[in-house]
């Protein structure tokens, strides 16, 4: 008997985590939109980190990560949306979690008149603390995007494919 409930614990600890560790994403996502710093910035580990974000940059700390976020992103002129959607996540114990989970993004650039659409996949790791989830590592790989120029009236293509240099 005690058996059977530890195993449906750990059962319930497994379910718990999954949706926490979405719910983490969710507020990641929603606190790059919204450009809420202090937010965005609960969503990584403290300490020594990973984020690959390709032509973007690498980051082996929040701070570093939050600096580039705040330099290149929080203008009023940039506007973006992140819709982050089939989250596959598994759950190794009660302190580590690995996912792949894909994004579609939208920015409006309206200093620069441009616009663009890219989506992608992440593949995250994520500790739990002690003090909730938090993302520890993350990878973020280009799979299609389209960079386009609004000028008088017309819509021009900058690029197209998987992914622009940098």
């Amino acid at each position: 008997m005690d058996l059977e409930l530890d195993v449906l614990q750990l059962q319930i600890q497994r379910l718990t985590d999954i949706e926490a560790i979405r719910h983490l994403k969710a507020a990641y996502y929603h606190a790059c939109d919204q450009k809420a710093i202090g937010s965005l910035a609960q969503c990584f580990a403290e300490g020594e980190i990973w984020i690959d974000y390709g032509v973007v940059g690498t980051f082996s700390s929040r701070e570093d990560f939050i600096r580039m976020f705040e330099e290149q992103a929080c203008h009023d002129h940039i506007v973006d949306t992140h819709h982050g959607q089939n989250a596959q996540i598994s759950w190794q114990s009660p302190s580590k979690a690995t996912a792949i989970s894909d994004l579609y993004f939208h920015q409006i650039n309206t200093k620069a008149q441009t616009l663009t659409q890219l989506s992608g996949f992440y593949h995250d790791t994520f500790i739990n603390d002690g003090d909730g989830w938090k993302i520890q590592e993350t990878i973020f790989k280009v799979t299609s995007s389209l960079v386009s120029k609004l000028d008088d009236g017309k819509v021009q293509v900058l690029f197209a494919g998987s992914a622009p240099d940098a």
